[in-house]
């Protein structure tokens, strides 16, 4: 089936402005994993040693820490009950793994995409991916804010960077096309959905109403950006000591008044340049030879640069100095590191509210896929996150605890809080009620026998 004028224009719109962001995309993705390459003023290291560059990897370190507080527990149904239907079909797509990889990529690259399609083995499990800005690009309405045709562009099979596939999403319908010389072609059957919107919902780190580029979805920000000057900074500065490593760390010695001759070892033969230098003791028979020495380079200096950067780095980034390899000669205590975590946790859970909108609206999209018609109650979708200020699960089951006893929580949020899923507190009130009868039973028995 040949394109429409209309898809035409999205495809050739869409492409261009992603082929633009890539190059930003791409920076911002080595910077990640610490492959980027280290700028020099070239005024100190020569570009033989380039390759002897120390990176350090801070702004990996600057995402990683929110990205460990941002953990899906499940999603609340408008009756307020953990809906097991929605969490069956997040197991079924491996979404505790993927999610992790939507929240890296929105944190580092300032965007990341989820798909929801038809699966075709099983309608009651849609299909939920997780794609990469370097591959996708949307664009919605200004007034509305809705997704209004999306766009995948790909290249499977030898990353030449000449995308031979895409992938157009519309309202009603996604196509699976092919480079087929100077045109597309379907390469599959068309999805005819009928849903009236695009299944793609965006992850956006730090959206703004005022950031915006023609329409797309190109407003968000990496939560490396502030901190990558410092790192590089940082980096340049260690380069340098390790330049001292190898010429100035050790002290500089020199001799005056002797021949080449009077370096010989116990056989008589001429020592190497090297081999004197490195010599443990110097002992020259000429009575005119003079040795002397320079003091050897004090590195203290790259230290205190270095920790100063480091203490830049965690007032930017809003996490405690100790992620960035400094430690106070008196450790905190658990409430004193707590409190020095305030920053850090209100980031994440801001992160919640904002990814957990766009995880909601996933889940909008499975329903609809599942059933065939859109449920109003699913307006009310609540994401259940882990409580960011406790990540692991002996706080979290700490807390709870104290919580539970004192009647702050039931224990079904009790449950919900330490991190079982929708289906394994399904069983447990299964479980409970079963032992609550059996109970009642055994006593009304006993009351019974006593009369």
């Amino acid at each position: 089936m040949a394109l429409s004028v209309t898809e035409e224009s999205f495809i050739s719109g869409l492409r261009n402005t992603l082929v633009r962001s890539r190059v930003a995309t791409q920076s911002l993705d080595e910077y990640y994993e610490g492959a980027h390459k280290l700028e020099q003023l070239g005024l100190q290291i020569p570009p033989e040693l380039e390759a002897f560059s120390v990176v350090l990897n801070w702004p990996r370190t600057t995402v990683d820490a929110i990205e460990r507080r941002l953990d899906v527990q499940g999603f609340r149904a408008g009756d307020g009950k953990p809906d097991t239907g929605l969490w069956d079909v997040w197991q079924y797509n491996n979404m505790d793994e993927r999610a992790s990889f939507a929240h890296t990529d929105a944190l580092a690259l300032a965007r990341s995409y989820v798909c929801i399609g038809t699966n075709d083995r099983d309608r009651d499990y849609p299909l939920i991916t997780v794609e990469s800005p370097y591959e996708m690009i949307a664009l919605r309405d200004p007034r509305t804010h809705r997704v209004t045709a999306a766009l995948r562009s790909y290249d499977p099979e030898d990353g030449s960077g000449q995308d031979k596939r895409i992938t157009l999403y519309m309202p009603n319908y996604t196509r699976w096309l092919i480079r087929d010389g100077s045109r597309w072609v379907d390469e599959f059957t068309p999805d005819e959905h009928n849903l009236g919107s695009v299944p793609v919902v965006p992850l956006v780190n730090r959206n703004r109403a005022t950031r915006r580029l023609s329409g797309s979805i190109l407003e968000g920000v990496s939560e490396m950006k502030d901190i990558i000057p410092i790192a590089d900074s940082a980096s340049r500065a260690l380069t340098g000591a390790q330049l001292l490593q190898e010429t100035m760390i050790a002290p500089a010695r020199g001799v005056l008044g002797a021949t080449k001759g009077d370096f010989v070892d116990q056989n008589g033969q001429q020592l190497s340049a090297w081999q004197t230098y490195f010599g443990a003791v110097w002992a020259l028979t000429n009575k005119d030879a003079k040795t002397f020495q320079f003091d050897a380079a004090d590195m203290k200096n790259i230290e205190t640069i270095v920790n100063v950067y480091a203490r830049l780095a965690s007032g930017v980034a809003s996490l405690p100095v100790e992620y960035f390899g400094l430690n106070t000669e008196n450790p905190p205590s658990a409430d004193g590191q707590r409190a020095g975590e305030t920053r850090l946790i209100k980031n994440a859970e801001r992160k919640q509210t904002s990814f957990g909108h766009s995880w909601e609206t996933v889940n909008r999209f499975v329903q609809r896929f599942r059933t065939g018609s859109w449920d109003l109650a699913n307006t009310r979708l609540e994401t259940i996150w882990r409580d960011a200020g406790t990540p692991t699960t002996a706080q979290v089951t700490d807390a709870i605890v104290k919580r539970y006893q004192v009647g702050l929580v039931d224990w079904e949020t009790a449950q919900e809080r330490i991190g079982e899923t929708p289906a394994a507190i399904e069983q447990m009130r299964t479980r409970r009620q079963s032992d609550f009868e059996a109970s009642f039973t055994a006593g009304v028995q006993r009351f019974v026998e006593e009369v």
